[in-house]
């Protein structure tokens, strides 16, 4: 393919599956391109609406873009920042209306690349469509896909200029949309226009979006074209790995720090996402509905097919989770592990590597999970996740983080980084996030990263 023709494929609002050449015209098999591979999950948010229920942090108020939370949004555009783990040439994006009570419909999408604040870098934002549509009514409980998007600025696979960008996912709500799924705990700063300011996410600038907000809405995955067999990690848990006390905007989330290790590795060929939820339970609570929502969304385990199992490409899970159990709930130790067996066992079903990780301790905290008879259920959560067979391998979490002459966090991982403060003597700060990110056994993952694809071959004549 010549320069001039390669800019035009570019360019073309091309449907991808439909292309054509010269040399599949004449029976060869072209070359490899870059948005042929299959789809690998590169972000995830689990979705466990409706809003305001859950548990943001540092959230700016939001009663300015959304008055009325029953009502939603209404003829407002969001731009969403997202951090994909993978980049591909091609994306594609799933929005959830998981928690909604009426049909929600989404048009205007547009995704480009961040360049500061809300503002896209010129040139990069393309429209997204629907089934060659340009609108999706997506109805209540489900969640749905949108077509593939070429992503000019991410041809190249595993340049390093991508390496921290953010994806600005523009998307208008004609609405009123109701109650709104969305995932709380963002700690990344998103954009939201004023009610009635209708399908501004063709536009470049921020000059639209005067609000702010620290959580994500409808949007619950990213996926991109990457080589056959690229692995995901999934990290299925609750606040701790959703990043509570870690710091705004710092993306070190303990799957963050995670994630740059592993493609210090191994490079662009494998992919991090996180699956947490603050406030999440392994079991609880038996039942989840709009009408009735707790802050830390639906169990774990009810969950698992949405979050876990729908992830393309994912090859390994990450689970730390239990402590909400123990502490919110009054959970027995073995009520909690009886909840991860059932976890892993399906999980293995799939054929999936699961790794458990152990449960930090919340000695000291202002609430039930800081007692001591909490503690010792924990303990004993612990003693069954180290032991041989309950998981395919451990990442000792608690070993790393507790100081053993209080039984507590150590002193350095305990003060706040997002809001500073004191801490809660519950959730590892930063600095104890990037301990846990380094105590995480990667030889023991099952992590066999492919080769990068050849580049394809230019085309004589």
């Amino acid at each position: 393919m010549t320069e001039v023709g390669r800019r035009s494929l570019l360019r073309a609002p091309l449907a991808l599956g439909l292309l054509s050449s010269p040399a599949l015209a004449q029976g060869r098999p072209r070359p490899p391109m870059p948005f042929d591979g299959p789809w690998v999950g590169s972000w995830t948010a689990s979705a466990h609406g409706p809003y305001p229920s859950g548990n943001p942090s540092a959230q700016p108020d939001q009663s300015f873009a959304f008055p009325n939370p029953a009502e939603g949004a209404r003829d407002q555009t969001l731009r969403l920042m997202v951090r994909p783990d993978f980049w591909g040439a091609a994306a594609r994006l799933r929005f959830s209306n998981a928690f909604g009570t009426r049909p929600v419909t989404i048009d205007g999408v547009h995704v480009g690349l961040q360049t500061m604040g809300g503002n896209v870098m010129r040139g990069s934002n393309r429209p997204v469509t629907f089934s060659g549509g340009g609108a999706i009514t997506v109805a209540p409980g489900t969640t749905a896909w949108s077509d593939p998007v070429m992503l000019p600025f991410a041809m190249r696979p595993g340049d390093p200029r991508h390496e921290g960008r953010r994806l600005a996912v523009s998307l208008h709500l004609p609405g009123p949309t109701g109650p709104m799924t969305w995932h709380a705990k963002a700690l990344t700063t998103s954009y939201v226009t004023p009610p009635g300011a209708g399908a501004r996410g063709g536009e470049e600038t921020d000059a639209a979006f005067p609000f702010t907000t620290a959580s994500w809405f409808f949007l619950d995955m990213v996926e991109m074209r990457g080589s056959p067999g690229t692995p995901v990690v999934v990290c299925l848990g609750d606040s701790i790995t959703d990043g509570t006390n870690s710091t705004m905007n710092g993306d070190d989330r303990w799957p963050d720090g995670l994630s740059r290790r592993l493609h210090a590795r191994f490079g662009q060929r494998v992919s991090v996402v996180n699956a947490g939820i603050g406030g999440n339970r392994v079991v609880g609570p038996a039942e989840y509905t709009p009408q009735n929502p707790i802050p830390g969304g639906p169990s774990a385990l009810s969950r698992l097919e949405r979050d876990v199992l729908q992830v393309s490409g994912v090859r390994t899970v990450i689970w730390m989770e239990g402590i909400n159990d123990l502490g919110s709930a009054d959970a027995t130790a073995d009520q909690v592990i009886a909840g991860l067996t059932e976890g892993v066992r399906r999980m293995r079903e799939k054929s999936l590597r699961v790794v458990g990780a152990t449960l930090t301790t919340a000695l000291g905290y202002n609430g039930g999970h800081g007692t001591p008879e909490v503690d010792a259920r924990r303990r004993a959560v612990n003693d069954w996740i180290r032991r041989p067979g309950s998981f395919d391998a451990v990442a000792d979490f608690d070993a790393v983080t507790i100081d053993r002459a209080t039984g507590r966090l150590k002193p350095e991982f305990i003060p706040n980084s997002t809001v500073g403060g004191a801490g809660d003597m519950l959730h590892p700060n930063r600095a104890g996030l990037m301990a846990m990110a380094a105590s995480v056994p990667i030889d023991a993952l099952g992590i066999e990263a492919p080769m990068p694809s050849p580049p394809p071959r230019p085309r004589r004549g």
